[in-house]
């Protein structure tokens, strides 16, 4: 393919991206198998032009006088994130073979513009009504964290199942097989690999027999805040894909630690039960736990989180990863900045807040309840645990220093956790941790 003509595949993308709500990597693989034509290397040119649009989204509407087309931002970033001239991207623009059409005369002033006056919200990248919830948030700190939330590519975080192999004979594992894995410097469980080039993780025996998973540095800091010992009841009442449910269940079934030298052999066995409204993610969730060795139940909820009756008071540990946002997940999937709503926040904020009260009734006295958003929005996480606090005073809250498996996280991990934490809260960010964006609150039962 032209280069020309990579930007016109690029710009119909991006159009089918905005008209749909599926993720921009399936958009593109879908592309990709329809269009065999094209090569290795012109769909990676291709996915390239189509994040480098998505994280500067924002600001190339604004540049391009409110349009949302993808050929008015894929022109847009040849000027202001490529630093083309109007010539070179006129040279681009001919009409000629599969490539876009000539510049309309509209386009060319855009492009022409210096744009010196630019809006707060659209230097920080993010959608305009998220500004003042990150101002709230982190004073001073706004930009930096916006920054690092919507500009770098994400590394590849793996988090090694340490009940069937330990961290340094994967490692060692996946050195052989020609990567390059670093130790991540909060979890003790954690690996991570370069997300240029992008390495094919579910190609890997390491993968394939259960050895690791792809989880996020973040998601395995919030697992090591349950505090799960081998024996317990263990309710992972939001399950989704199920990533933090094997996460707990490693921990349930009396593993090694990390650093012991040798695999687990399996000592006293609790009960996970993993719990979801929609029956079909339960269902994706049987595969990952047989490839990980991992034992849980799988419970589906009724409309109003009925269908656990029998679990009330029962629970040693009830985790919820509560539907959000995702908006602490953006620098993966930037196209979902774009898609959320005031609304949608309002909304998610309400039914965090009935979530955490069902889940609650689960936590037998002395029991751990662990609530966890991959938000980075203050209506999500302080607003919705503040509401939880006010009206359950049978809960005590417990200091991140007090809730953190030590088996699961470094020494240095431990020292950076205790400082980012607010007592039993605790925000993660790119920016602060290297991680994806993560809040976490941890309470006891006491009444």
């Amino acid at each position: 393919m032209t280069p020309s003509a990579r930007l016109a595949a690029a710009a119909s993308v991006l159009d089918s991206i905005a008209q749909g709500r599926q993720p921009a990597e399936t958009v593109l693989k879908a592309w990709g198998a329809a269009n065999r034509y094209a090569g290795s290397k012109d769909r990676r040119a291709i996915a390239d032009q189509v994040y480098k649009v998505l994280r500067a989204r924002g600001r190339l509407v604004w540049a391009m006088d409110g349009r949302e087309d993808g050929r008015a931002l894929v022109i847009g970033s040849l000027s202001l994130i490529d630093g083309l001239s109007l010539e070179e991207i006129e040279a681009l623009h001919t009409g000629d073979g599969y490539g876009p059409k000539p510049l309309s005369k509209q386009e060319r002033a855009r492009i022409s513009l210096t744009g010196d006056e630019v809006p707060g919200w659209v230097a920080a990248g993010l959608p305009e009504f998220v500004v003042e919830d990150f101002k709230s948030t982190y004073d001073d700190r706004w930009a930096e964290e916006a920054a690092g939330l919507m500009l770098p590519r994400a590394p590849i975080d793996l988090r090694v199942n340490i009940a069937k192999a330990t961290v340094d004979e994967v490692e060692a594992e996946l050195r052989e097989a020609g990567l390059e894995p670093e130790r991540t410097p909060w979890s003790a469980t954690g690996l991570r690999l370069a997300a240029e080039p992008p390495p094919n993780v579910q190609a890997l025996p390491a993968f394939k027999e259960g050895r690791i998973e792809i989880q996020d540095e973040g998601s395995q800091i919030v697992c090591a805040l349950a505090g799960v010992e081998p024996g317990m009841t263990v309710v992972d009442y939001c399950a989704g894909g199920g990533g933090k449910t094997l996460g707990l269940g490693m921990r349930l079934n009396g593993e090694a630690a990390p650093d012991s030298g040798s695999a687990a052999s399996g000592m006293t066995k609790g009960r996970l039960i993993a719990c979801d409204i929609v029956q079909k993610r339960l269902d994706n969730i049987r595969p990952r736990l047989i490839r990980a060795g991992v034992e849980a139940e799988l419970q589906q909820l009724g409309p109003n989180g009925g269908g656990v009756e029998d679990l009330v008071d029962q629970a040693d540990v009830v985790f919820v990863d509560a539907p959000c946002s995702g908006s602490g997940t953006w620098r993966r999937k930037p196209e979902d900045a774009w898609r959320l709503k005031v609304e949608d926040v309002d909304r998610l904020h309400t039914l965090q807040t009935q979530i955490l009260a069902r889940a609650a009734r689960l936590v037998k006295p002395g029991g751990r309840l662990v609530y966890v958003t991959c938000s980075m929005l203050r209506t999500e996480n302080e607003a919705s645990v503040d509401a939880f606090e006010e009206d359950h005073d049978g809960f005590m809250a417990v200091g991140v220093a007090d809730a953190l498996d030590g088996a699961l996280v470094t020494d240095a991990g431990r020292a950076k956790l205790v400082e980012l934490a607010d007592h039993h809260r605790l925000r993660l960010s790119p920016a602060t941790a290297g991680t994806d964006g993560f809040y976490a609150a941890v309470y006891e039962r006491v009444a």
